[in-house]
């Protein structure tokens, strides 16, 4: 590995301090790689600024220098945004961390960029609220990192994705510029909302240091239902369904293809079934309560309207927080997945629900030939049109084609997750040309040097 420019090393160290710029063996594993442990490569040095104006300070001495520098937080991602390439420095938020303050009244949270989503949420709750953001890295994902990759998560339904959930962002541009746009109000219609820019910029337009969060009132109690369900047309009649039954209370609809599903109940819940028999999808529902026993029956009758019309197969209501927990476990057994299908390739990617049968038909046909000893295995967020597929092929640049390639003109290749370095070569088959256009532009001004994620996105 390369080391760093000396005189670039020491006037890093000035400016943010010796402990805060780790060099060689200080290096961890960590750094080399996010989550889709692919193309791993340690960075040249590890800059952990403490505070908005030291990152400032790293992106002023970076800027003037020429340095490239990839920004990293949890390192939960899955599209290589966050893998240093190259001569790269890593500049982690883990230590810009800190819930700021809670306004009850307002609905805010303001919250500095490093700090993990879960703590975010216990902030929230503690005034009885909740940000509604929520996702299975929740313990190690950083805000910062929801806000760059525009998360989506089990509550898009709902309350939609990361840019409907922030109001205000404090910003350092490349040249270490900070741009305060820290607005605190639902309604602020002067001029450019420039927040937007970098809410799933993916850190390609500068570094988010600090957030103001939009809060809901949180639900006295979350109900959990899971169905069986024979074949994809009634599992969009389900879905249908639960909307006009549940209205604006359906905080989460979750789709499971058997596969998934038992590979899940196999090493999530150790056999210990939901269902007695096999179903070839399966529909995990959550409803808001606000009040409990109200909201029980208005569930219970839906379910049973569900069962006596055929729609549904069978179903089990969860009668304890430990009930739904082993339900939503089955769900978010993804990670567990992805660590024990070797080799591994992860998709999300979203397209109209009408289109899902014959799309997912057509890969599993193409991918057929592609795929070593396991399956293909499908779930998503189907309340919004979001799909996950988890592959172990033996041909990966193949498999990429047949996912991302029947999506062209009719859906997008990410959801959620981002483009980072991975999908950049399919990012055309969601975008037109102009858009690809303006998106270089918007880079080449924000960030003349392109010393920012470069590589990424465009």
């Amino acid at each position: 590995m390369s080391r760093p420019n000396g005189a670039l090393l020491d006037t890093l160290r000035a400016a943010l301090g010796a402990d805060s710029v780790l060099i060689g063996a200080e290096i961890g594993a960590r750094y080399a790689s996010d989550s889709s442990r692919q193309n791993a490569c340690p960075p040249l040095a590890v800059l952990r600024p403490a505070n908005g104006a030291a990152v400032a300070a790293a992106l002023r001495v970076c800027h003037e220098h020429g340095q490239p520098v990839v920004v990293q937080g949890g390192l939960t991602g899955l599209a290589g945004g966050a893998t240093p390439r190259g001569e790269e420095i890593a500049l982690s938020t883990e230590r810009l961390t800190g819930v700021e303050s809670v306004d009850p009244d307002g609905g805010t949270l303001t919250v500095r960029a490093g700090t993990p989503l879960a703590v975010v949420h216990e902030a929230a709750a503690r005034h009885g609220l909740q940000f509604a953001l929520d996702l299975g890295a929740r313990g190690s994902c950083s805000i910062g990192g929801n806000i760059a990759t525009n998360a989506g998560g089990n509550r898009v339904i709902r309350y939609g994705m990361t840019r409907d959930l922030v109001l205000g962002l404090e910003v350092v541009l490349a040249d270490g510029t900070v741009l305060s746009a820290m607005n605190t109000m639902m309604k602020n219609n002067t001029g450019y909302d420039l927040k937007q820019l970098f809410v799933g910029s993916e850190g390609t337009l500068g570094v988010v240091t600090r957030a103001v969060l939009r809060l809901h009132p949180a639900p006295r109690e979350r109900l959990t239902a899971m169905l069986a369900i024979a074949d994809f047309r009634s599992l969009v009649a389900v879905l249908r369904e639960a909307r006009i039954a549940l209205g604006g209370q359906l905080g989460s609809f979750e789709a499971l293809w058997s596969d998934y599903y038992e590979f899940s109940v196999e090493k999530s819940l150790h056999g210990a079934r939901p269902f007695a028999q096999r179903h070839p999808l399966y529909a995990l529902i959550e409803l808001e309560a606000l009040d409990p026993a109200l909201d029980t029956g208005r569930l219970e009758s839906l379910l049973e309207r569900l069962l006596e019309s055929g729609v549904a197969v069978d179903a089990v209501v969860a009668r304890s927080l430990a009930d739904s927990a082993r339900l939503w476990r089955i769900r978010e057994s993804a990670g567990e997945l992805m660590a024990y299908v070797k080799p591994v390739a992860a998709y999300d990617i979203s397209l109209p629900i009408d289109a899902m049968e014959h799309y997912l038909a057509e890969l599993r046909r193409d991918a057929a030939p592609l795929l070593g000893e396991w399956p293909l295995f499908v779930f998503g967020h189907l309340g919004d049109g979001n799909l996950h597929i988890v592959a172990s092929p033996r041909d990966a640049a193949a498999l990429d084609r047949a996912v991302y390639g029947a999506l062209a003109g009719i859906g997008s290749v990410s959801a959620e997750h981002g483009i980072g370095v991975l999908k950049r070569p399919h990012l055309g088959n969601s975008r037109t040309a102009g858009e690809l256009e303006m998106m270089r532009r918007l880079k080449a001004t924000l960030d003349p040097r392109n010393i920012l994620n470069p590589g990424r996105v465009v």
